[in-house]
């Protein structure tokens, strides 16, 4: 018998070392060490560079108050480790059941150091191969197909697949804003409430760290304003984890109550700041102004000027690290994050693939794909589509007869954490195979379903895309969560739901295209399971009833349960007994197929 042992090739090339890797990793944050561990597990040939010498670089800097606003909650009242995941919003997919954010921190908002030290657990109790105190500051193609990566210390390596798990960490600083550098950053403003006592502070931006820097002033400031170019976007009436979260909300409370603070709308393209007497000013070009003009006072909220402006305005994702020709494309001409295809896969350069925040273009503002407790699912997916994609295995199933389909679906929407987190994003799959048969396919991006076979190596010629939704017309800037009529609890009125809820999908022939980025287009037949207040969809007549007639349309059987005693009454009066009959199950009570009750009744 031949033994075949692979190895990483070194060359030497004077003082330029490369190495051969199939899979180069950027970044050893939460996405980075997740897809490690996917690929340490799978015993894959692969490294992760981290520019420190520690993981989580980003979270030893952010949020600059230390707190995070990723949910932390330890008790839900279940033993299901799957369902608990669900309201775990910090912890990192492994199979060892210590390696819990629940476990290293009680608070529900827990420190942004109490992460740093989990992650660091993380990558070495599951022996990642992290390469630390790399900072990769050039990627470009190699001829011969795959990445040249080189570090700050000029060291070499290569690899034939590229994943980027930076993040999103370079400050988006607004440009073409005349007076710019009056103002200063997130990155480095003082976080000290004495440097700010007494004056007058305007905060450029209403995202999470504006709504963070405001909540810590309160108590210094003679009065602070918050500016931003759209609506404010509350995560109560969106749904939407990004948006301002309650436990940030103080200034909005100052201002409706009159307290001096204030919430401004104003585009900074706009805006032109400039600096007089020790008080900056803001004017508005659409007002015919320039930077060497006195301010109008008449009745304009800012007519008194601020001691301070600060900018709070977000990160981008940094493409400095490519070279000109691998540069990623923008996923908008705009936007801060690269383009990339439902694979993750970037849409200019094959096998350069990303992970974590950077892959949220995808589902930005409708899903949880920006955030740990919706990458960390994202990122499994990535993998199992590589290990189809370059290694030939199939994307996980499980094959059972159709007389647990019933069974087996209701426990995937009352325990599963992927599709939960990733609603409209992740779906399940099942696909009949012949009349008696179902193949159940876990967390599938819906950007790859309509190249499903391409995709997971397994054919789909019918069956049910099994999607979580909320409601069309119920969430948004503006929308009233708390309408006396928010909510229904009959099945006849399922599809008006407005709360988290499944939608299964059922096709005929093959998935068609999608009709947009989170958009699955119209089946044969669509069936809307009802909303629950506690989100467990058990309830008898609203839940499982409409939900096996819907089945029983898709698989034109007999989808009931039946006690023993039914059996045999069916098997002695009929000539075909229900599906839940006719299975090899009966014998585990030591009773022949019902098929041969009808043998022993027609020779009676």
């Amino acid at each position: 018998m031949k033994v075949y042992i692979f190895c990483s090739i070194i060359l030497s090339l004077g003082s330029v070392e490369i190495y051969g890797r199939d899979y180069c990793v950027i970044g050893a944050g939460p996405s980075g060490l997740q897809m490690g561990y996917f690929l340490e597990r799978s015993q894959r040939d692969y490294v992760i560079f981290e520019r420190d010498p520690t993981p989580g670089w980003f979270y030893k800097v952010y949020p600059r108050l230390r707190n995070l606003i990723s949910i932390n909650k330890r008790y839900t009242g279940k033993t299901n480790s799957e369902f608990n995941l669900r309201h775990d919003w910090n912890s990192l997919l492994s199979d060892d059941k210590d390696l819990l954010m629940t476990k290293y921190s009680k608070e529900f908002f827990p420190k942004a150091d109490d992460l740093v030290r989990y992650l660091k657990d993380y990558a070495d109790k599951l022996k990642l191969n992290v390469q630390y105190n790399t900072y990769i500051s050039n990627v470009t193609k190699n001829l011969g197909g795959g990445y040249n990566l080189k570090d700050r210390n000029e060291q070499e390596y290569e690899c034939k697949n590229l994943i980027v798990s930076t993040g999103m960490w370079v400050e988006n600083i607004p440009t073409n804003v005349a007076g710019i550098n009056l103002t200063e950053g997130y990155p480095t403003m003082s976080m000290d409430r004495e440097d700010y006592e007494g004056q007058s502070v305007l905060i450029i931006g209403r995202g999470n760290s504006g709504f963070e820097t405001a909540q810590n002033l309160l108590a210094s400031t003679n009065l602070m304003h918050m500016m931003s170019r759209g609506r404010l976007r509350l995560s109560w009436e969106t749904h939407y984890v990004g948006d301002v979260r309650a436990v940030n909300d103080g200034p909005i409370d100052t201002y409706q109550l009159k307290s001096l603070d204030g919430q401004l709308e104003g585009d900074l393209n706009h805006i032109i700041f400039s600096k007089r007497n020790g008080k900056i000013y803001i004017r508005f070009k659409d007002e015919g102004a320039n930077e060497n003009e006195e301010p109008n006072p008449d009745n304009i909220a800012t007519r008194e000027g601020y001691d301070r402006v600060l900018r709070c305005t977000g990160f981008k994702f940094d493409r400095s690290i490519f070279a000109k020709d691998v540069r990623p494309n923008k996923a908008r001409a705009s936007s801060k994050y690269p383009a990339i295809k439902g694979n993750y896969e970037s849409t200019k350069n094959n096998d350069m693939f990303f992970t974590g925040t950077a892959t949220h273009s995808l589902d930005f503002r409708k899903s949880a794909g920006g955030f740990i407790h919706g990458f960390r699912y994202t990122t499994r997916a990535l993998a199992r589509l590589l290990e189809w994609r370059n290694h030939g295995v199939h994307w996980p199933s499980v094959t059972l007869h159709i007389k647990d389909l019933m069974n087996y679906l209701l426990k995937r929407l009352n325990e599963a954490s992927g599709t939960y987190q990733m609603f409209s994003a992740l779906t399940d799959v099942i696909v009949f195979r012949g009349s008696e048969m179902f193949e159940y396919f876990e967390e599938i991006p819906i950007g790859v379903l309509p190249e499903f076979e391409k995709h997971t190596g397994r054919t789909f010629e019918r069956g049910i895309i099994v999607n979580l939704e909320y409601g069309k017309n119920f969430s948004g800037p503006g929308s009233d969560p708390f309408k006396e009529d928010r909510a229904t609890g009959e099945a006849q009125e399922a599809h008006t739901s407005n709360f988290l809820h499944p939608v299964l999908y059922y096709y005929e022939n093959g998935i068609p295209p999608l009709r947009g980025l989170l958009t699955l287009d119209r089946p044969k037949r669509l069936h809307h399971m009802v909303e629950d207040f506690l989100t467990e969809w058990v309830a008898p007549i609203n839940h499982i009833l409409p939900l096996r007639w819907f089945l029983e349309y898709c698989t034109g059987g007999d989808m009931r349960k039946f006690y023993i005693e039914s059996c045999f009454q069916y098997a002695m009066t009929g000539t075909q007994a229900p599906p839940s009959c006719q299975h090899e199950y009966l014998q585990g009570y030591g009773l022949p197929k019902p098929t041969q009750y009808v043998n022993m009744a027609a020779a009676s």
